[in-house]
């Protein structure tokens, strides 16, 4: 079985797509899966390349034994064909990363949210937040509907 290559995409990267590329990693390991899976994450715009993610965001993930080390980067049109499933935390997301894809590339362009059992389908974009909870209540919904999405494949 070869590899399936997973890409979460954000706005920034550095929020949304760094924890949701974290959780993904933390899940791929727990259930013994880094052979079959790998997971990156990447902009839709280049505002924060070479940027670590939002000190909330890596707080949060420190916060639940996370451990987190990429740097913002911004998708390339080689990624359509790289990665088998890039997802997108929300509606606008979704509808960059269609316009982006060049015709007839591989990935599946998938709205990470609508894998969420509790059918909370736009992820929390916590950025312009003054606290932490935002960052809360995305980790929460990326662990719910990463943990969905690999139980519905795997």
């Amino acid at each position: 079985m070869s590899e399936k290559k997973i890409l979460c995409i954000c706005l920034g990267n550095i929020c949304r797509s760094p924890i949701a590329e974290a959780v993904f990693a933390k899940l791929i390991k727990e259930r013994n899966l880094e052979s079959q899976w790998s997971v990156d994450s990447a902009a839709l715009g280049p505002w924060h390349a070479g940027n670590k993610p939002d000190h909330r965001a890596l707080s949060t993930l420190k916060k639940h034994n996370v451990p987190y080390d990429n740097r913002a980067r911004q998708i390339t049109k080689e990624d359509f064909n790289k990665f088998d499933y890039i997802f997108g935390m929300d509606d606008d997301n979704m509808s960059s990363l269609e316009r982006k894809a060049p015709e007839n590339s591989k990935a599946q362009l998938l709205l990470l949210g609508s894998f969420d059992p509790e059918g909370d389908r736009i992820i929390r974009d916590p950025y312009y937040d003054d606290g932490d909870a935002g960052f809360e209540k995305c980790y929460q919904q990326c662990m719910r509907s990463c943990s969905a999405f690999l139980d519905k494949l795997v």
